[in-house]
């Protein structure tokens, strides 16, 4: 049989993969066969060897398999080389099997761009799991010859007002909204919350990317993110401190390379004012400046405002978080003073809304409430969608 998934209205199928199991054991290779023949209809090559010259990969494998299975066990430090081939030649998934559980060897096999790291003796489900992600890689990558997807930034003028809350909830509802594929990125580093926000567990991260950086393409991008119940896509931060320092040119290249994968981008860059790398903050790109109503966050958003207000900046939208006129003690006009124009949008403050999405992991768009239609007209906005009118209140005589 083969195996199906939906996600975001999406079929996937494993039924189509082209795969080739490559073993010098013969047990091993056997046990690999017989453990994909019970998921997949589809083709499955054996080779009884490892290629000789990894200079000659391509002929020796040919360039026509989905996934390649390799046995690690038999020469461990020549397989490898030989999957850091295969990944760095974009020949297929690369998926590792062994019958060792050893942590240094499972971190040598993510470097070398291995996207799986399957046990002997193999359990069912973790073999039809690898089979569903490696057919949702043929997905995520998109044709070159397509235009580049735009890049939604999220910056927050000041530590603690809500942009991670924010940028979560709108990729959330823009991959609703847009039906197209949508990215988020957690850039809020050293300790980004996304994956926490959203309920998810990711295998890897964007340390990934920054370590492989000379190998990331669309293919290797793909391998490093998790998909979201409703369709986004998440390159997470690490769950461990990841350092606040990484280079322009490998931020640059992320992020172009994802642009070139999905339609939209979001990122979230939390307070991080250090991040105004080219390609995050050029004319291409949309960022919202997340602030609210207080002297620090208007100080720190005026300053800002000026330096992104410059010939060749991005497009900047401003928003105010836990929006609440009844309880403000700086009047509209003085809100409107500091950051030299009128907000584009208010987030209404509703506590209960956001502690419930933080403590229960379920997006706001899941559940009807103030923050979650401004933040669903904020998505649809940015996808060219028009804007929904208001729910009339009806009129009831008595309460």
């Amino acid at each position: 049989m083969s195996v199906n998934i939906y996600t975001s209205d999406v079929p996937i199928s494993t039924a189509n993969l082209s795969i080739a199991v490559v073993s010098p054991d013969e047990h091993r290779r056997n046990a690999a066969t017989i453990a994909l023949g019970e998921f997949h209809t589809g083709p499955i090559r054996e080779f009884i060897s490892y290629p000789p010259n990894l200079d000659d990969v391509s002929n020796s494998l040919g360039n026509n398999f989905d996934v390649i299975f390799v046995d690690l066990d038999s020469d461990p430090e020549y397989a490898l080389d030989l999957v850091e081939n295969i990944c760095s030649r974009g020949m297929g998934t690369a998926i590792v099997y062994s019958s060792q559980a050893d942590p240094d060897l499972l971190v040598r096999c993510m470097r070398t761009g291995a996207r799986e790291y399957l046990m002997l003796p193999f359990v069912k489900d973790e073999v039809a799991e690898a089979l569903m992600r490696a057919s949702a890689l043929r997905l995520t990558a998109r044709p070159s010859n397509k235009a580049n997807g735009r890049l939604l930034v999220f910056l927050s003028a000041k530590g603690g007002s809500g942009a991670t809350t924010l940028a979560c909830n709108f990729a959330v509802s823009l991959a609703q909204e847009s039906r197209q594929k949508t990215l988020l990125i957690d850039l809020n580093l050293p300790l980004g919350d996304v994956a926490i926000n959203l309920g998810i567990q990711a295998q890897f991260s964007i340390t990934s990317a920054f370590q492989n950086s000379s190998r990331l393409d669309a293919h290797f991008l793909a391998g490093l993110l998790v998909q979201h119940s409703s369709g986004l896509y998440v390159l997470a931060a690490p769950s461990e401190l990841a350092p606040t320092y990484v280079s322009s040119d490998v931020i640059d290249k992320l992020l172009v390379v994802a642009c070139q994968s999905f339609d939209y981008v979001v990122v979230d860059a939390g307070s991080r004012l250090d991040l105004q790398r080219k390609h995050l903050f050029d004319d291409s790109a949309t960022v919202y400046l997340v602030t609210q109503v207080g002297i620090p966050e208007l100080r720190n958003s005026h300053r800002l405002i000026t330096e992104l207000s410059a010939e060749g900046s991005p497009k900047l939208e401003i928003v105010i978080n836990r929006y609440d006129p009844s309880s403000m003690e700086i009047d509209e006009k003085h809100i409107t003073n500091a950051l030299t124009r009128p907000a584009h949008w208010k987030i209404p403050n509703n506590y209960a809304a956001v502690r419930r999405m933080q403590n229960t992991a379920t997006p706001l768009s899941e559940h009807s409430s103030s923050i979650a239609r401004v933040i669903r007209q904020m998505a649809r906005a940015a996808c060219g969608q028009p804007h929904l009118p208001e729910k009339k209140k009806k009129f009831r005589l008595f309460a």
